[in-house]
């Protein structure tokens, strides 16, 4: 289904300098944004920034991870001068290597503190929540898990998919490994190799999937599928959530950075704003059916709303700590194998 913003949006005049995995040499005045948020999803929103603010930009897509560690790599000399990320666990890290400014009190003022860096590194954009999608054709109300860690049982051999090199997965392993430790943490990843769990690229791989009855069950944020039933509400794919406080049922933010090195740091900041403000907020809402994170924007559909889910309690900075220990973690228990 075509919603009105979304094509208010995609009729936006085209300010963007470059789109997709290189850059090119880099125009006056333009806002360089590396973007680990999907370029399906929010392509249409800078576009409209671009439009709005008359602000040229350019942008590199990318997996959250991969670009955390570029621009790590990159240091001072990155020609980022923003980071939107999938997750906090990567804008931490970088934090952490001090690569990036602080944001004005002002600017992360409108975000709650559990959804924003103590130190105003970082501030969330959106919220999205683990969940369990499947197919409702294979497997029955009354065998849905209510714990995350159930997954492991003999009964869902080779049934629940997986994308471990996807950010949103490495935060909720870190979460785990703050919550339970990381013994049982490894163990459960472990666990879940075992039981050969089906190994796949990103979230939006696991739904497609589950939908087509390739594989029952998934691991993923609760907004991919409630994406594709907008577009096609045949589908026999659900979202199941977890029972409150199951570590399943984390909550992450999608977040926002300026690097530290960047001589753009105005427009990198209208940047921030523009993504905290109405239009953002409410394409993320109608479009993306994430959780806004503003005051006076509420979610689309028939999601409850944010103030009525009861997630597991994560230190949002103590994320970032894990970053690099999880992905070993990850590797070395088998899962991505």
């Amino acid at each position: 289904m075509r919603h009105p913003l979304l094509m208010a949006l995609a009729a936006g005049a085209l300010m963007v300098a470059v789109t997709g995995c290189g850059l090119a040499a880099r125009g006056a005045g333009e806002l360089t944004i590396y973007s680990g948020r999907s370029r399906d999803l929010v392509e249409p929103l800078l576009n409209q920034f671009a439009e709005d603010t008359g602000i040229p930009i350019a942008v590199k897509y990318g997996d959250s991870t991969e670009l955390a560690l570029l621009l790590a790599e990159e240091g001072p000399r990155s020609p980022a001068d923003v980071f939107l990320s999938q997750s906090p666990g990567t804008v931490g890290f970088l934090a952490q290597q001090d690569l990036l400014a602080r944001l004005p009190d002002d600017v992360t003022a409108q975000v709650p503190d559990a959804h924003r860096s103590a130190d105003d590194r970082w501030v969330g954009v959106t919220a999205r929540q683990r969940v369990l999608v499947y197919n409702r054709d294979d497997v029955a109300t009354r065998d849905l898990p209510t714990s995350v860690l159930d997954l492991t049982d003999p009964e869902h051999r080779g049934r629940v998919a997986v994308a471990p090199s996807n950010a949103s997965f490495q935060d909720f392993v870190t979460a785990m490994r703050q919550q339970v430790g990381d013994e049982r943490t490894l163990a459960w990843l472990e666990g879940m190799a075992a039981n050969g769990s089906p190994v796949y690229a990103n979230n939006n791989a696991i739904v497609e999937a589950v939908g087509r009855g390739e594989v029952p069950m998934g691991l993923v944020n609760h907004y991919y599928n409630e994406r594709f039933l907008d577009e096609n509400p045949s589908l026999p794919s659900r979202n199941h959530r977890f029972a409150d406080g199951d570590l399943g049922s984390l909550v992450i933010e999608s977040s926002v950075s300026i690097m530290a090195a960047s001589d753009q740091r105005e427009q990198g900041r209208e940047f921030v704003e523009y993504l905290l403000g109405e239009t953002a907020q409410r394409y993320f809402a109608e479009e993306t059916f994430e959780y806004p994170l503003v005051e006076g924007v509420d979610p689309a559909g028939d999601l409850p709303a944010l103030s009525e889910l009861e997630p597991p309690t994560v230190d949002v900075d103590a994320l970032a700590g894990g970053f690099v220990g999880t992905q070993d973690m990850i590797e070395r228990s088998g899962i991505a194998d």
